[in-house]
């Protein structure tokens, strides 16, 4: 009778195991009854009086519910394969590392032919590679080593690339700028004591050093196109869900933005033609009905008929710099040499409303499901990581003081928002969203691709080690106007290098039409073309 009690006292767990197994065994519990002091501080939450009485009783119907928790903990779940074999790889010396553009160094080989046959790429730390760790630049991953491949990592190693390493990210990419990674400042190719831009940070620095071919960056804010301006190499953020973003770590679902970094159109394009495409439904963001062109044999340099726009608004902002504007404005029109037209085009939403409605989705998105949802959120049919969740959730328990300051700003902010706000703003930013996207596409109606810089001004030095708080912040964050109304909206965008002004790189960025990547590929791969005759 005692231990028959204490059975019924301890929830029932002894039962569970009986009727699953038929034997009397312990299994340890995979989800522990909540005590009374739990339901209570769960109640007082959600401003619900309940008596101990009643709370006794919620805790009894709750036993039951729990052995779904119990038979789900024992099933296995499906993952995404691990095709191609690897060792875990090592951690650079600063001696192969002077640029800190590496996080960790792989030599990881796939099919002995394909599109990307012995080419080498560089692996963005926010994308899973199995057995090799992630970071995502941030002391809360810290130690955390994937047991899976992203979609676009097996796609990588099936076209015959070379998977060199994964390159240095922001702290779980919350910048633009390239000094928050926990592992420290990236240095710009260019000049070592400025950014290089982020928060595809290592990717655009590897590139412009020339010690691979290819890289993967991701972008919720501009974090493709940003690097790639001030690396002077070539980013594309494709069309919101060409790529699938199955395996990497997410901010915001609807931002979320997975593509090529390469120091050419074509090698951007040819890469563009392996990692675009439907994955079986693990990634939300995807349309089922996906077609990928071949890009590559669309890059004529021939723009006979097509309309270039140079969007008004996206010169002359605050922060821009004179000889940025007139680098971009004359290398748009350097485009008549290969048969389109340019001319003015105007969306007056895009600045700086375009900015403050990002930020609207972005702050509160991104603190829910980076943050509070441990990085993935609820909501969508998909691959879930379950390891990376509990990575996260042990990682922001024991290492939230270690975070960058632009993640602080994020979490305090956000949280602020949504306790004293709930998701009004962000649920209006995203209605918005689509009156920006239409403003975006009624300019598209009368011409094939916008253009404007990525970045409005050059390369900034690094922030010295007693900058403050604000003074980082604003580096840090302040450079997006141009590129994160389009995380918004989805459409794609590409920065190409316009030309370079006191030694430094200026992107010029090139935005198309919804799943039109051909044709903003196209007009980059022409000025690209009519840039390097000049050279």
């Amino acid at each position: 009778m005692l231990w028959s009690g204490l059975f019924r006292r301890l929830g029932g767990y002894g039962r569970v195991v009986v009727q699953r197994r038929g034997k009397g065994r312990y299994s340890a519990p995979a989800v522990r009854t909540p005590s009374l002091q739990q339901l209570a501080r769960a109640a007082d939450r959600f401003n619900l009086n309940l008596d101990q009485a009643e709370l006794q009783e919620f805790q009894n119907v709750m036993k039951g519910t729990l052995e779904s928790y119990q038979r789900v903990d024992q099933l296995v779940q499906p993952l995404p394969p691990v095709k191609w074999p690897r060792t875990p790889g090592w951690r650079p010396q600063p001696k192969e590392n002077p640029h800190n553009a590496w996080y960790w160094r792989t030599e990881i080989t796939g099919a002995p032919s394909g599109k990307l046959q012995g080419k080498t790429v560089a692996i963005k730390d926010n994308v899973a590679v199995a057995g090799v760790p992630m970071m995502n630049g941030s002391r809360v991953l810290e130690g955390y080593i994937p047991e899976y491949d992203a979609t676009i990592v097996t796609r990588i190693l099936d076209a015959g690339g070379i998977i060199k390493g994964k390159s240095v990210c922001e702290d779980l990419c919350m910048s633009g700028s390239s000094f928050t990674s926990a592992t420290g400042p990236v240095l710009n190719a260019h000049d070592n004591t400025r950014s290089s831009a982020g928060s595809s940070t290592g990717s655009g620095t590897l590139l412009a050093l020339k010690e691979v071919d290819l890289a993967i960056g991701g972008d919720q804010g501009g974090s493709i196109r940003l690097p790639a301006a001030w690396s002077g190499v070539v980013g594309h953020k494709p069309t919101h869900g060409l790529v699938p973003y199955t395996g990497c770590v997410p901010m915001d679902i609807t931002i979320d933005h997975i593509g090529p970094m390469a120091r050419t159109v074509a090698d951007t394009a040819l890469m563009l033609e392996v990692l675009a495409g439907f994955d079986g439904g693990l990634d939300p963001r995807q349309p089922p009905n996906l077609t990928v062109p071949e890009y590559t044999s669309q890059l004529t340099g021939d723009l006979s008929g097509m309309r270039v726009g140079l969007l008004r608004e996206g010169f002359g902002l605050v922060t821009s710099e004179a000889d940025v504007d007139d680098m971009v404005r004359e290398a748009a029109h350097k485009l008549t040499s290969a048969g389109a037209t340019v001319d003015e085009v105007s969306v007056p939403l895009h600045y700086p409303d375009g900015t403050h409605i990002w930020n609207a989705v972005a702050i509160q998105g991104c603190t829910q499901i980076m943050v509070e949802r441990d990085g993935v959120g609820v909501g969508w049919k998909g691959f879930y990581p379950t390891s990376m969740v509990d990575a996260l959730a042990r990682g922001y328990n024991s290492r939230a003081n270690d975070m960058s300051v632009t993640l602080k700003l994020l979490t305090l902010l956000g949280e602020y928002l949504n306790k004293n706000y709930g998701n009004r703003y962000y649920a209006k930013g995203q209605n918005l969203g689509r009156t920006l996207t239409k403003a975006y596409n009624e300019a598209l109606d009368t011409h094939d691709v916008l253009i404007m810089p990525t970045v409005p001004y050059k390369p900034v030095k690094l922030p010295d080690g007693d900058a403050s708080i604000s003074e980082m912040c604003h580096q840090a964050l302040g450079l997006i106007h141009n590129t994160c109304p389009f995380n918004v909206t989805g459409h794609p965008g590409l920065s190409i290098n316009a030309g370079f002004s006191q030694g430094l790189p200026v992107g010029m960025m090139i935005v198309g039409r919804h799943f039109d990547d051909a044709t903003v590929l196209k007009v980059a791969h022409a000025f690209e073309k009519i840039r390097d005759s000049n050279s």
